[in-house]
């Protein structure tokens, strides 16, 4: 059973579990993206570290090494459910725009999932 992000109690007491395997992959990427590493207990290695980033100065720089830091953490942690197709992040003022086009495994249509924080 897949269990929703953010975790949450459904109409019948029960954990929520996501509407589609579409969304729960989506909701991984999410967890990643936003988990900085050391904040799990048992896995210190998990996470991309985004939310610290964006508190950096913004730059193209910051974007390109956002960039490479997402596509390897996708690659390591979610490679065994879904193919990275592409990643792209934008540094606009102080917001910064994560675009990640996948293809989950088992399937031959591309989904893409955008995630925006702002400081």
């Amino acid at each position: 059973m897949n269990i929703a992000f953010p975790y949450r109690i459904d109409g019948r007491g029960r954990t929520a579990a996501p509407p589609d395997d579409n969304t729960h992959l989506i909701q991984l990427i999410e967890q990643l993206l936003f988990t900085n590493a050391g904040e799990r207990v048992n896995r210190p290695n998990f996470g991309s570290g985004l939310a610290q980033l964006a508190f950096a100065p913004n730059s193209t720089e910051l974007a390109a090494a956002t960039q490479f830091v997402v596509q390897g953490g996708l690659q390591q942690w979610l490679g065994s459910l879904l193919q990275v197709q592409s990643v792209v992040v934008d540094a606009q003022d102080s917001t910064l725009t994560v675009t990640v086009q996948f293809l989950p495994l088992g399937s031959e249509t591309a989904q893409v999932a955008q995630f925006t924080r702002g400081i």
